[in-house]
């Protein structure tokens, strides 16, 4: 008998080897694979400055509106009693000095008047002056019994008499003269006139309007002010007016109404606004509705770059910068505005970090790279940084 082989061992010992290998890389490979992934840094989502609330003096201010209205009107009547209107020489608008003739009437009545009067003036000095004639001469006849006592005593009466006529023709010719003045209408004053109802060929009775003017062309603001506010407002309070057309005007507190409206229980604040050149067009005209403010003075308040404040839904908000550079998004109040400073009333800590530049791109939780501030001529190189940091 032949004695086997030991050939087929080996190759079965040679199958097992290989099968184990295999067995082991599977397992390997499985290993691998159930071992999760090494998760990637998270990258910023912009490149932001940021800076901390600062303690800034804010004008305290106090708002108002009201209606402009003239300082004073002057109404311009006529004093003449039926004289005819022959010539208007001013219309709305014109500025006018004090003794302007703004209009004539028709002087021939009134000149024949004055004639008249001065004539009878004449006669009367000429009588007064034979009546006084006569009067010295009976004085010097009185110790001489050529004339009773009651001739001579007729004769000064006629004398005294004499000089009363005189008297009374000059002042019917002063009279006649001041009625042809009231032939020319003067202004009485310098101003503006705001309104005319003359018209030429109108035949007017004494005290009829023919124009109105604004004295001196000044203007004022009359603010309606709450009774609990009036306290606050003293004579010589700035204030500032913004008209329709928005041109701001600066003007001072004259007086302060002494009494409130019962219904409103509101109080006026008569404010002076500057006067234009004589001739210049002004931005407040009278009737005009207007809205300003009075400066009370300053106080210190809490205040933030503009910059820095998101208004999302109405509501304001700043996102705070932690020291993991996350940001968080925090509701504010904000108040008064000082240039690119704007007041945070409530809803912010004096020691918070905030995102100022970039801030309006954020949402809650973003991540950010905090860069220096650059000046206003670094804004692109900015720009394009914060654009490559979102790539």
């Amino acid at each position: 008998m032949r004695k086997p082989t030991s050939q087929p061992l080996a190759l079965a010992l040679l199958a097992a080897a290989v099968v184990a290998a295999s067995g082991l890389a599977l397992f390997a490979v499985r290993s691998d694979a159930a071992d999760p992934p090494q998760a990637a840094p998270a990258r910023p989502a912009l490149t932001v400055t940021v800076a901390r609330p600062t303690r800034s003096a804010l004008p305290v201010t106090l708002a108002a509106n009201g209606s402009i209205a003239a300082w004073q009107e002057a109404l311009v009547g006529s004093e003449a009693s039926g004289l005819r209107l022959t010539e208007v020489k001013v219309n709305v608008g014109d500025w006018v000095k004090a003794g302007d003739v703004l209009a004539t009437f028709s002087s021939a009545t009134p000149k024949a008047e004055v004639a008249q009067a001065r004539a009878s003036l004449l006669e009367a000095e000429a009588s007064a002056a034979d009546a006084q004639a006569n009067a010295a001469r009976a004085r010097t006849l009185e110790n001489s019994g050529a004339l009773s006592q009651s001739q001579i005593n007729q004769y000064l009466t006629a004398a005294q008499t004499s000089k009363a006529r005189v008297a009374a023709a000059k002042a019917m010719l002063d009279a006649q003269q001041l009625r042809l003045g009231f032939a020319e209408v003067r202004a009485p004053d310098s101003g503006v006139i705001s309104a005319r109802s003359a018209t030429v060929g109108a035949v007017v009775g004494p005290g009829t309007e023919l124009f109105r003017m604004v004295r001196r062309g000044r203007l004022e603001w009359r603010a309606e002010v709450t009774a609990a506010d009036l306290g606050r407002l003293r004579p010589g309070t700035r204030a500032t007016v913004v008209a329709a057309g928005g041109t701001p005007l600066h003007g001072t507190v004259r007086s302060v109404a002494p009494t409130v409206d019962p219904q409103t229980r509101m109080g006026l604040v008569y404010v002076d606004l500057p006067t234009p050149a004589p001739g210049a067009d002004s931005p407040a005209k009278a009737g005009m509705f207007a809205r300003g403010s009075f400066a009370l003075g300053n106080s210190q308040a809490l205040t933030v770059p503009q910059a820095a404040v998101v208004v999302r839904e109405a509501f304001s908000y700043v996102f705070a910068v932690g020291e993991d550079g996350r940001v968080a998004q925090r509701k504010v109040q904000v108040g008064r505005q000082l240039g690119d400073r704007v007041e945070v009333t409530a809803g912010l800590e004096p020691e918070t970090r905030i995102a100022v530049r970039g801030a309006g791109f954020l949402g809650d939780g973003d991540l950010v790279r905090i860069a220096e501030d650059a000046p206003p001529n670094a804004a692109p190189a900015k720009a394009k940084s914060a654009s490559a940091a979102t790539k």
